[in-house]
């Protein structure tokens, strides 16, 4: 062999033992001893201190040729929380596995390139203390240095019993979620199960489903798939669907189911300004559009029930300007009142129905005392601040009770810094039409409410088609109330109104059973004591009241029928709930052997007293006794002869005047 061939030769060999003399040595090497510097540059990358408390191994694996890969693993690795933060947690991390492979040749081109990252019975602290700092925000390298030219290709990442805990002592959340990578691949692109427990605002929260792996979840990459159910107290909520980041905005399009015991309990979990309602189930499509400071969510073509009432319709709900604002079109085929009793704070429990557990807000709420028939439960304008409303509503029917039901429903409903309008709630009722423009102002301390009302062409044939015996009836009912009041419920605000009433009412027929069906309870009984249980036809009725600080003031009253005229006044305490009324009534044809006498109604709404006002009773009765002692039998009837006043159209007079 010459000697060109011979220093060849050496030469391979000599490089081929320096090769083996280093795999030797890096076999060999007790990595542990690099922990310091590990710990400095991961401490750097994070920027918060790092520590390797367990063993740091490198092995190596041959695949397939070329350089071998260095398998990297580490154990009891714990990064602690950022310099300045106080938080309740120990750590913010505590890895007690790591391991990862590197491809060596890409890291000549200051690329380092991970095909797999493991990470294994880990636990994960996030957390908002309650002056509203966080954990896990990082601050921007303003300098940058040559590490930041170095690039990452972390490829896909394998997670056994890894908890994420977070914690918002602002909002008293604590929820710890368990992630698993699943072993197979799933066909639809599910690559973890996850189960949540914890507390939200002291409430049970729990939940469990699948997520798409962990790295699908990057700008350009295909949908990230999801799927779980989770519960809040008593309300669930599930998912299907999935969200991806085009251009740097992420989007979600998943199928929401939610359930629960009032829509008001959706308040604190979405931030959104419900009514309490009875049980609620809906079902449609939810997208978002996550733009950062312009969020868009739309609940689009959802259906469900609230009691036994429908609902469906779109709405949509934007973050961005001074308030978040929803939007939306609501529609329904029937609802029920007692659906939407809780609105204006009445009392419609059903007896049917088991009572629902106790709510943390029920303390506040305000039992209707039996007495009492206006409602006293609060209006909770507490959640008008969270944000703005503008939301459409139509109706083809609401039921209070099967012989009143309402038609044509239409609703437009806004709610502008703390300022709800109803402008306008329009009815359809009895072949006519029952106009609303309401508004309430919620900025001040107290409540200040005023409604417009309008009734027109309320037909009795058809306001009371349950009474058998209304088959004469053919009149019509109108009338217009104007009221401003403030408080913070029903009875408040009634109970501190000002304004004006008047309805006018033609001809008809009108019986006790009518006021029955009605629910007039004062009606009824004075209806009672002047005609008894007979049917009595009506020519007209025309009422006007001033009201002044909720008590309303008779400014006139006439009732005529076919042989009287009866006239009302006094007043009717809206405040106390109190009656204070003379009914006189007057023949207008010669009657014999009426004791017909001006009555009295006084009491409460709930219990009316109503009776004849004893003294000019006993002034007839007692010219009757006497007269029957010194005079002819016959003479006896003589003040029992109410001669009438012989006028007709008292109606006609007083509209004339109005």
């Amino acid at each position: 062999m010459s000697r060109v061939g011979r220093g060849v030769l050496w030469g391979v060999g000599g490089l081929f033992g320096v090769l083996l003399l280093l795999i030797i040595t890096l076999a060999l090497f007790d990595w542990n001893r690099l922990r310091p510097w590990v710990e400095e540059k991961a401490s750097a990358a994070l920027q918060r201190p790092v520590s390797i408390e367990g063993e740091l191994d490198v092995e190596w694996e041959w695949r397939g040729g070329g350089l071998p890969w260095p398998h990297i693993s580490g154990r009891d690795i714990v990064v602690a929380h950022p310099e300045g933060f106080s938080g309740t947690g120990e750590h913010m991390a505590r890895v007690n596995y790591l391991a990862l492979s590197v491809n060596p040749v890409p890291l000549l081109r200051r690329h380092v390139e991970i095909p797999r990252l493991e990470i294994g019975e880990s636990r994960i602290f996030l957390q908002r203390n309650l002056e509203q700092k966080t954990n896990w925000v990082y601050q921007r390298r303003q300098n940058a240095d040559d590490d930041s030219r170095w690039t990452v290709d972390l490829q896909s990442i394998a997670l056994q019993r890894v908890d994420l805990q977070v914690v918002d002592e602002m909002r008293k959340l604590d929820m710890t979620t368990r992630f698993n990578s699943l072993d197979t691949e799933d066909p639809a692109g599910y690559g973890m199960d996850w189960e949540s427990t914890g507390t939200y605002n002291e409430t049970d929260v729990g939940g469990r489903g699948k997520v798409g792996g962990l790295l699908s979840l990057r700008e350009g990459s295909t949908p990230f798939p999801m799927q779980g159910e989770v519960s809040f107290g008593e309300t669930r909520i599930a998912v299907e669907g999935s969200m991806s980041v085009p251009k740097g905005l992420a989007s979600v399009d998943v199928r929401l189911t939610l359930a629960g015991s009032s829509l008001a309990d959706l308040n604190a979990l979405f931030g959104v300004a419900l009514p309490g309602t009875p049980p609620f189930v809906t079902e449609g499509r939810l997208q978002g559009m996550l733009e950062g400071e312009d969020d868009r969510w739309r609940y689009e073509d959802f259906t469900g029930q609230v009691g036994d009432s429908d609902l469906r319709g779109t709405v949509e709900y934007r973050v961005g300007g001074e308030r978040p604002l929803l939007v939306g079109e609501l529609a329904s085929d029937l609802l029920h009142f007692r659906d939407l009793g809780p609105l204006i704070g009445a009392d419609t429990s059903r007896k049917d129905v088991p009572d629902r557990p106790k709510r943390d807000d029920d303390q506040e709420r305000r039992p209707q005392p039996r007495g009492k028939v206006l409602p006293v439960a609060r209006i909770g304008s507490e959640t008008w601040e969270l944000m703005d409303a503008d939301v459409r509503f139509k109706g083809k029917r609401l039921v209070q009770n099967e012989n009143l039901p309402l038609d044509d429903i239409d609703a437009h409903v806004r709610l502008t810094d703390r300022v709800l309008s109803l402008e306008p709630l329009n009815f359809g009722v009895a072949g006519g039409t029952l106009s609303n423009h309401i508004t309430i102002d919620g900025r001040g301390e107290v409540l200040q409410g005023e409604m417009r009302t309008q009734a027109r062409g309320l037909k009795l044939k058809q306001l009371f088609p349950g009474a058998e015996s209304m088959n004469a009836s053919f009149g019509q009912l109108n009338g217009n109330a104007t009221l401003k009041g403030r408080g913070d419920s029903i009875a408040n605000l009634l109970g501190s109104a000002n304004g004006e009433l008047s309805l006018a009412l033609t001809r008809g027929t009108i019986s006790r059973f009518l006021m029955e069906a009605a629910g007039l309870n004062v009606a009824n009984v004075i209806f009672v004591k002047l005609f008894g249980d007979e049917q009595v036809m009506l020519e007209c009725l025309v009422a006007d009241f001033a009201v002044k600080d909720g008590v309303m003031r008779t400014r006139a009253f006439v009732l005529e029928t076919e042989d009287a005229v009866i006239t009302m006044e006094g007043v009717i305490s809206l405040k106390n709930e109190a009656l204070d009324l003379d009914i006189r009534p007057q023949n207008k044809t010669l009657r014999i052997f009426t004791l017909r006498s001006p009555l009295y109604a006084k009491g409460s709404f709930k219990n009316p007293d109503v009776g004849v006002q004893a003294g000019p009773v006993a002034a007839r009765a007692g010219a009757a006794v006497a007269l029957g002692i010194v005079a002819a039998p016959l003479a006896a009837l003589v003040p029992l002869l109410n001669v009438g006043t012989g006028d007709e159209g008292e109606c006609a007079a007083v509209r004339g005047k109005k």
